[in-house]
């Protein structure tokens, strides 16, 4: 039988004339159904290969009421934190029958970026939408479908939308004073950005942490995140020479401290400890291996998840509901008490 016209899609009629066989049954193969002979499942796949038939299952999805698809919105997956909870998020997905799309919202300077991206998302056929860190985005600038059920992981959105959020404060708690109880009283810091929420928490802790153990705080140094500040900032502490402990923002900017230091001939931890955050992959095989604060994005990615299918059912996750999930110093190398 020759093949239909190729200026159009191939259609459920053209693969059931292909092989012989009724509409009904290349809908039964197309949707796993299991009364169909394995002859004629055969014949049937084979005509879908030849024509190239795609099963509609968008139009299956509007008609069943679910497209078991989770949109995912962030700023920059290239991040650690994005990354890290992408891939939690994908995990837990995956473990419940789901698929994620996802989309990056590189234009932050445009304030419809995220209502944009949003839009396309649900016009990609999803059921429920995650929102990871939504950057330059407030409560007010930030708009979101109507009737999406919505779950964020931004400390920013809580109260407006249901949220999983690290325990920033506890975490940089506990790494300051970890550095008090070694001894250190000079222990300064190098921040996030300061249009960053999670930098601004991490500062203001460290801050109050010291302030609480009666030592006065140092001006923070302000970097972007980024292993290059962390150098560069690390030369200027290194010349000032204050510092015996240096609290950073994140692991990254930690591995550029130290490797200032070292030019400057600064031993850690015997001249200067270091303490990061996040604990990435490389933290553990660092020289020496990094003191840092563990962030738990896979549990994180994995709340995200949880709750946005809790929204999609109806239940046991109420519209503003806050879920925080500590985080966990771990002591390794690079952290001693101060010279004496």
């Amino acid at each position: 039988m020759p093949l239909p016209p190729s200026r159009r899609a191939a259609s459920i009629a053209d693969v059931a004339r292909l092989a012989g066989v009724s509409a009904q049954t290349v809908s039964r193969v197309s949707n796993g159904g299991a009364r169909v002979s394995a002859d004629t499942r055969a014949r049937v796949v084979e005509a879908m290969d030849r024509l190239g038939y795609m099963p509609n299952h968008a139009a299956r999805a509007l008609r069943s009421g679910a497209f078991r698809t989770i949109g995912l919105l962030a700023h920059r997956f290239e991040r650690t934190g994005e990354a890290q909870t992408m891939s939690g998020v994908i995990d837990a997905a995956r473990a419940e029958g789901y698929t994620v799309t996802v989309v990056d919202v590189t234009a932050t300077e445009d304030p419809s970026g995220w209502e944009a991206a949003a839009s396309r998302l649900t016009q990609q056929a999803v059921d429920g939408l995650i929102v990871i860190r939504a950057e330059h985005e407030t409560p007010d600038s930030l708009t979101l479908p109507r009737g999406m059920p919505v779950v964020v992981s931004d400390s920013r959105l809580v109260g407006q939308y249901t949220a999983v959020v690290a325990d920033q404060i506890e975490g940089t708690t506990d790494a300051v004073r970890h550095l008090l109880d070694l001894g250190h009283r000079a222990i300064h810091h190098i921040s996030g950005p300061d249009d960053s929420e999670p930098a601004l928490a991490r500062a203001d802790a460290w801050r109050q942490t010291l302030l609480a153990a009666g030592v006065a705080p140092p001006t923070a140094w302000t970097g972007d995140w980024s292993a290059r500040s962390g150098y560069e900032l690390g030369r200027r502490i290194a010349e000032q020479g204050e510092a015996t402990a240096v609290f950073c923002a994140n692991d990254e900017t930690a591995f550029g401290l130290i490797r200032a230091l070292h030019e400057r001939g600064l031993r850690v931890p015997q001249d200067v400890s270091v303490v990061g955050f996040d604990d990435i992959g490389l933290a553990e095989y660092s020289s020496p291996p990094l003191t840092t604060v563990r962030q738990p994005f896979q549990r994180i990615g994995h709340e995200l998840v949880r709750l946005v299918l809790a929204r999609l059912a109806g239940g046991e996750a109420p519209a503003r509901e806050r879920v925080v999930v500590p985080c966990e110093l771990i002591v390794r190398e690079t952290t001693a008490p101060p010279r004496s």
